[in-house]
């Protein structure tokens, strides 16, 4: 039985789906990749187990109308140039080691040095987003006789706007809003756009297999277009998406 469209209107105050050619000074996509959209089906359904070889299917994001005109606005912000260590915040819990901030400014001569902890950067970023996401579960091998039950219980939760945590526009800062999109209520019209966007990043996971504990990243793009309003994505399977070579283990 094939899985069946699952459908998601979302919309937000910002949105920034940055290229990975520009990590610094940060530019978006004019829609989101097809990982931001699986994020936010993610948030408001998934199945995770301890175990990630054990999880019970995947969200394969099919195609991304967008529904309001692309604007851009610019942001410039602080941030730390630290990023928090794991292990030491583990240490940190069990009492192993005291906790040590991360220094944004303030007397940096304590840690030896005059360098601020923060910099300026530039983000140019989406604003007043909407997008109508689609998308169908795909299950892993033993699980495909799930597949309805597991449909039902997103419609549920979507329905009733339940999500594991706030679906987020790339940035966790730029939450988006959600609803379930059934019965053939489609709502606004995608925008009349022609646009070719050039290589976008696909996933940065490996969607052939259940993820692993000691699965590093694992790129994959697309040569992206909207036509009419509408990016199609291909199937992550698919001689169009273009992935890193697999490790042999």
């Amino acid at each position: 039985m094939r899985p069946k469209p699952q459908i998601l209107e979302v919309w937000g105050e910002f949105g920034c789906f940055s290229r990975p050619e520009l990590k610094i000074e940060r530019l978006s996509y004019p829609c989101p990749t097809p990982s931001a959209a699986r994020g936010v089906f993610d948030a408001v359904y998934s199945k995770p187990n301890k175990d990630p070889t054990q999880a019970q299917f995947r969200w394969q994001v099919t195609k991304i109308e967008i529904l309001k005109p692309i604007q851009y606005v610019a942001l410039r912000r602080n941030e730390v140039k630290d990023k928090c260590n794991v292990n030491a915040v583990q240490k940190w819990m069990a009492g192993k080691a005291d906790p040590e901030p991360i220094w944004a400014d303030g007397d940096r001569n304590l840690l030896g040095t005059d360098e601020k902890g923060r910099t300026q950067r530039q983000t140019m970023a989406l604003k007043d987003v909407g997008y109508r996401l689609h998308a169908e579960i795909r299950p892993w091998p033993g699980h495909e006789h799930k597949v309805p039950a597991l449909e039902s219980q997103f419609r549920r939760r979507a329905g009733q706007g339940k999500c594991f945590y706030q679906p987020y526009f790339g940035c966790r800062e730029f939450p988006a809003y959600f609803e379930l999109i059934e019965n053939g209520n489609r709502g606004p019209d995608p925008i009349p756009l022609d646009q070719d966007i050039g290589w976008m990043l696909y996933d940065v996971f490996d969607l052939s297999r259940p993820g692993r504990s000691d699965d590093g990243p694992s790129i994959s793009l697309f040569n992206a277009s909207i036509r009419a309003g509408v990016m199609d994505v291909p199937e992550f399977d698919s001689a169009a998406v273009h992935k890193t070579a697999k490790e042999v283990r």
